[in-house]
């Protein structure tokens, strides 16, 4: 039994701890990343991903999906005359495309035919786990993504594409998010003091859904770190609804041509729904067509292009 004084210091330890935490608790809520506070109407402006000729690129780091004939194998300089000749605003230059020995000198080109076409970087994509506990791996992981901050300042791209990743062996869901906020927190200090964005994308995994993505965004302490919103890659019940909770988080919006609501069968994207939902988040950004369809993107990209750019401008 305790003593009464040591029971009395027991008790004001207990309350001091309560109070401890409930500060930390308030200091989190008012640390927490709001969404962004956009000024006027919603500005949408069109893009298109280099991902969607995955196959075709002449530089590539992966293997194809498929094999394709030699002439229509593009560079990153032909997909940016692509993307000027069906009228394009932007291009987003994956950084699967570019050459292994990339130099600095190699991207000022690609920069220089860039505006002289007047098409605009709009960002890059890189592929990379957040999750891993190792010191090595995570060094490693996050060494990568801050090489890519450097080469999207010499490319001029104010946006990069970023992966969480799954939990690795013997990690819990919690302990997974944690690294990657940690990861995403490094990184995005490095990218804010370059002026570059970090959109993580709910690409499976750890943020497969919008309340587990939502809870790393807003835990990141970083303006500079946002959503790079998917609109394929929410595989619940219901699609739109997940997308329109993440939109006022989004400083980068992929649109696919399809969805996948769990249950169903793959179905063709609602532009005009998907439009709406941009609007009414007051999101000013570009809206990038990431194609992956099966038919032949030369013959499928400018027709969907064609009905994007309507639903956008309306």
């Amino acid at each position: 039994m305790l003593k009464f004084g040591s029971r009395r210091r027991w008790i004001k330890n207990a309350a001091a701890i309560v109070g401890c935490t409930s500060v930390l608790s308030e200091m989190k809520m008012a640390q927490a990343i709001t969404p962004f506070d956009h000024k006027g109407p919603a500005r949408l402006r069109l893009s298109l991903a280099a991902y969607s000729f995955r196959n075709y690129f002449k530089d590539i780091d992966h293997n194809r999906d498929q094999e394709t004939k030699e002439s229509k194998r593009i560079d990153m300089f032909g997909f940016i005359d692509y993307c000027a000749a069906n009228g394009c605003e932007g291009a987003e230059l994956t950084s699967y495309y570019f050459p292994k020995a990339l130099t600095a000198d190699y991207l000022l080109s690609v920069k220089r035919h860039a505006f002289l076409r007047g098409v605009t970087i709009s960002g890059t994509a890189v592929g990379n786990t957040f999750t891993h506990s190792d010191p090595a791996k995570k060094a490693n992981e996050i060494a990568s993504v801050k090489k890519w901050v450097d080469w999207a300042a010499v490319l001029g791209a104010p946006h990069i594409r970023v992966f969480a990743g799954s939990p690795q062996k013997g990690q819990t869901i919690d302990q997974a998010k944690k690294v990657c906020i940690e990861s995403l927190e490094e990184c995005g200090q490095y990218a804010g003091a370059k002026g570059i964005f970090l959109g993580i994308e709910n690409h499976g995994g750890i943020v497969a859904n919008p309340n587990d993505l939502l809870e790393i965004v807003k835990a990141v302490q970083s303006p500079w770190v946002g959503i790079n919103l998917d609109t394929a890659n929410f595989h619940t019940t219901d699609v739109y609804a997940d997308i329109a909770q993440c939109a006022p988080y989004a400083v980068n919006v992929q649109i696919k041509s399809e969805i996948h609501p769990k249950g169903q069968k793959k179905q063709d994207a609602d532009f005009a729904r998907l439009a709406q939902i941009l609007r009414e988040s007051k999101y000013q950004g570009f809206v990038v067509l990431e194609y992956e369809a099966q038919p032949d993107p030369y013959d499928a990209i400018p027709e969907i292009l064609n009905k994007l750019r309507k639903q956008l401008n309306s």
